[in-house]
């Protein structure tokens, strides 16, 4: 599986929709949740294998992967070092009734490893760090507001949710209040009225909504939070979920010169194992000791083995200075190429995981077609969310982006002028 194969004149996901069909009678909306808006009427929608930066859907078609399962592989699938780690413990055990020794070594490997980290907590998923967190910092504080960005994503939880939603109600979210990204005035006032019931401001290092160009800190931005935060006594939570480790090693706030309280892990912790992570400071630890957030799978220590493994080898590799090289290169390219074909595409947020979009005429409209003529020649990419890049991502997946990219620009343009 080491290129892209797909023929786009002959190419066929019959047997991804059948299944998916079949799935729908037992599953609601047959694959639910973030995979879901994806599928399309010829999308692929099951894989059969992976490996490297590519997958291989049930009908043959081999796709080099810029969504890397929407965040988790960072080092490749099945990455050897990582998978060999995780069924080394699998064959000693799992989840037993009393915890690993790898517990304490992967903790310690990631209070070594993030800046300003004393401790670590660990869950199954992103959303289980977040909740955490906002725990942590009421049980620390005795408040109760939860203060975050307008269109910032931290988890499918309910009170995180936009209000509205099916099964949310409106007081999931009375103690959540939103303020514009960018915006240190707004964050000042909210702190002004209600500041000393402010628990947590939590956000993402660098702002990535869904369907919006995502934005990086403008210059002075986090200096000023923290200060402001401080001030008032609450407490700074970093959702690294999405871009832990595909900016800086050592957490994405050192990139953008901030310390934070505590910071949220998931996604490529541990290169597609299931676990999460929570870290924090000194100050925090009574508090996290005390707040009581577990589950039955908490602590699998397979997981935990690939965690460890996967940061080594992110070390070892210099891992986000070359996702950071390759991605810059990927976006140069594709911009270049559209470019070539009198389009504006624009390329925003951090190279490691760029949300592409396509200005000008036709909109929305015309860039989700360009992305799925993408991918019915073999790159997969998604419309409406930022794309991740690995350290496996070749010079030769590069190239095949970049032509498949081409085409795809000349497809359209041929639909046009025979329409």
């Amino acid at each position: 599986m080491g290129e892209a194969r797909v023929d786009p004149d002959n190419r066929a996901t019959t047997r991804s929709q059948a299944l998916y069909q079949r799935a729908r009678s037992v599953i609601p909306k047959g694959v639910y949740g973030h995979y879901g808006p994806a599928i399309g009427e010829d999308s692929p929608v099951f894989f059969e294998s992976s490996s490297g930066a590519h997958f291989t859907d049930i009908d043959g078609n081999t796709y080099v992967d810029w969504m890397c399962a929407y965040g988790p592989m960072i080092l490749g699938y099945n990455h050897p070092v990582v998978d060999e780690a995780a069924a080394r413990q699998m064959e000693a055990g799992n989840t037993v009734s009393l915890a690993a020794p790898v517990l304490v070594d992967l903790a310690e490997k990631l209070v070594d490893m993030v800046e300003g980290a004393d401790w670590a907590l660990f869950g199954k998923n992103g959303a289980d760090s977040t909740t955490l967190a906002v725990m942590v910092a009421r049980a620390a504080t005795g408040r109760r507001y939860v203060v975050k960005v307008d269109g910032g994503y931290h988890g499918s939880a309910a009170w995180m949710q936009a209000p509205g939603n099916p099964g949310t109600i409106s007081a999931d979210h009375e103690l959540v209040l939103t303020v514009p990204w960018n915006d240190v005035a707004a964050l000042q006032q909210i702190l002004d009225e209600h500041g000393d019931d402010v628990a947590c401001f939590i956000s993402s290092p660098y702002h990535h909504p869904v369907l919006a160009d995502n934005e990086l800190p403008a210059e002075g931005y986090w200096p000023a939070v923290e200060g402001m935060c401080r001030k008032a006594g609450v407490v700074i939570v970093a959702d690294d979920v999405r871009a832990g480790f595909r900016i800086n090693l050592a957490g994405s706030h050192v990139e953008y010169g901030f310390q934070p309280d505590m910071v949220c892990f998931g996604k490529a912790l541990a290169n597609g194992h299931p676990i999460a992570a929570l870290v924090g400071t000194n100050e925090l630890r009574q508090a996290a000791g005390d707040t009581f957030y577990t589950g039955t799978q908490f602590f699998n220590a397979a997981p935990m083995a690939a965690a460890l493994a996967t940061l080594q080898e992110l070390e070892k590799i210099d891992g986000a200075r070359l996702i950071t090289n390759i991605g810059t290169r990927l976006c140069a390219g594709l911009v270049d190429v559209a470019s070539s074909h009198g389009h504006d595409l624009r390329s925003t947020g951090v190279p490691g995981m760029p949300y592409f979009r396509i200005a000008g005429e036709g909109g929305f409209r015309f860039h989700a077609r360009w992305i799925a003529e993408c991918v019915r020649r073999g790159a997969y990419l998604l419309s409406y969310h930022n794309n991740f890049v690995s350290a496996a991502h070749s010079d030769t997946d590069l190239k095949a982006t970049w032509d498949i990219a081409d085409q795809a620009f000349t497809s359209l343009s041929s639909t046009e002028l025979g329409s």
